[in-house]
């Protein structure tokens, strides 16, 4: 239990401490006019007040992403707390933060056009694809899952709940951000908090009352505990299965969105780097609960094994912790929680198309010339099967994570500001990725290669980069 509360308490005062430190960093300046007041287009630039902004970005990064991703980050043991805590602070938080206040700074610009900016066309061209490409996966990832527990909730027949799902997808990208999105989801944001604090509040009664077992992070219990170590290695695979809870590059796709509706430029670090904490508080929660309803990592382990896979074990732990209201939980979250992340990542798609041939968005019929290409194509998609689509996806959400820190690191070293506090986070991440890629088993594309030797192979290539970022890359 003390590893457990002491996570929180340094997440919480990470956010007060280094998030203002950011802030700082990043010359948040309220003289400064944001994209929201200055263009205000009644679509996708307009005022919202700041916790709607909040609630949104919170739901928009999060979803079932730290709740999901903390389940399967669990079985890797409590050492899955570190990885959290620090990835969220310095790491994910950093990245949210500056994908957001960049934004602003370029006139609400989407990601793809702020890369370009700070490393050059072709970073620019190559982006626009990569991220257009994620963005398609992620809303067609989110679309099967709901539409499959749907079905067997009412037989209406999956076809028809996937065609239902694309037509509110198509609805929420075409209308003004504040009709649905900002009227709806901040309830469904402040749910999915209220969710976490059910289990939260669950934990601490039956932790005191005796009747759960805490496993805490000691020297003993620094190691791999998942039932497959072998095909699930610790460095890198951990750092790529905890994603959302630590760092996503997804959520630098959604930042922007939310840049566009900022009143000023102190929000900021409330509304990005206060909902990436926020999602660090929810995957502890949800990594707590996971690692120790089976009595351990390894119980976790063996129910895993036995064909219980994250949305069973979500499920699971919400009836028998919280009753009718967890039954109620789980099936909102499993349904509504990728759903509102998978419409999001359609809107954030036409928005970069908007970007790319600037094409002004306040127009009905411009909106639907950039969303009816997109959702045929998301459309044709999802008749892929879902664990052929998610095996791309974990590797490319963090690639793009890597390409937005360097990115942020540029920024940062142009301004003759502390570009370390970025550029280490991100040789970090580049090891990560290159490790992942040359060992992780069953990776779409991947090599396979020695263990010892992929993974020293990613540590020498980031720190060469890291080395020649420092001392001899010139910036323009």
């Amino acid at each position: 239990m003390i590893t457990f509360i002491l996570s929180i308490v340094v997440l919480i005062l990470g956010y007060s401490i280094y998030g203002k430190y950011v802030e700082k960093l990043a010359g948040a300046n309220n003289a400064n006019i944001t994209p929201a007041v200055k263009i205000n287009d009644g679509v996708d630039f307009l005022v919202l007040p700041t916790w709607k902004v909040f609630t949104i970005e919170f739901l928009n990064i999060a979803g079932l992403g730290p709740i999901f991703g903390a389940v399967l980050g669990a079985m890797y043991g409590p050492l899955a707390y570190v990885w959290i805590v620090f990835g969220a602070i310095f790491f994910g938080a950093v990245h949210d933060y500056f994908s957001g206040m960049l934004s602003i700074k370029h006139n609400g610009a989407s990601i793809p056009e702020i890369v370009g900016h700070y490393l050059g066309k072709p970073a620019l061209v190559i982006l626009r694809i990569f991220t257009l490409i994620l963005l398609v996966f992620v809303g067609v990832a989110f679309v099967s899952g709901p539409a499959e527990l749907l079905d067997k909730l009412t037989g209406g027949g999956m076809v028809y709940w996937i065609y239902g799902i694309f037509a509110y997808y198509l609805i929420a990208t075409l209308l003004p951000i504040n009709k649905i999105i900002g009227k709806i989801y901040p309830i469904f944001g402040g749910f999915l908090l209220l969710m976490a604090l059910g289990i939260f509040i669950a934990i601490v009664y039956l932790w005191f009352s005796g009747q759960l077992d805490i496993v805490e992070l000691t020297v003993v219990s620094m190691k791999n505990y998942h039932h497959n170590p072998d095909q699930n290695i610790l460095f890198p695979m951990m750092f790529v299965v905890i994603s959302c809870g630590a760092i996503s590059g997804f959520h630098s796709t959604q930042a922007p969105m939310m840049a566009r509706c900022v009143k000023k430029e102190t929000d900021g670090r409330r509304v990005f780097y206060g909902a990436m904490i926020a999602e660090g508080i929810v995957a502890l929660i949800w990594a707590t609960a996971a690692m120790n309803f089976f009595g351990g990592p390894n119980g976790l382990n063996d129910a895993n094994y036995n064909g219980m896979g994250p949305a069973v074990i979500v499920d699971s732990i919400s009836k028998s912790w919280l009753g009718t209201f967890g039954a109620i939980v789980a099936i909102i979250g499993v349904v509504v929680c990728p759903i509102t992340t998978g419409d999001t990542a359609f809107r954030s798609a036409r928005l970069i198309v908007a970007d790319a041939f600037k094409i002004p968005q306040a127009s009905i019929v411009k909106r639907l010339l950039i969303s009816i290409p997109l959702f045929v194509v998301g459309f044709t998609l999802s008749k892929i099967e879902f664990s052929v689509i998610w095996k791309y996806l974990g590797l490319s959400n963090q690639i793009l994570s890597v390409i937005v820190l360097w990115t942020i690191a540029v920024y940062l070293k142009i301004n003759k500001k502390n570009h370390w506090l970025v550029s280490v986070p991100a040789a970090f991440m580049t090891s990560v990725c290159i490790s992942y890629f040359l060992v992780a088993p069953n990776v779409a594309g991947g090599i396979e290669m020695n263990e010892k030797y992929g993974i020293l192979a990613g540590i020498v290539v980031s720190l060469i980069l890291l080395l020649y970022f420092a001392f001899y890359h010139k910036n323009k």
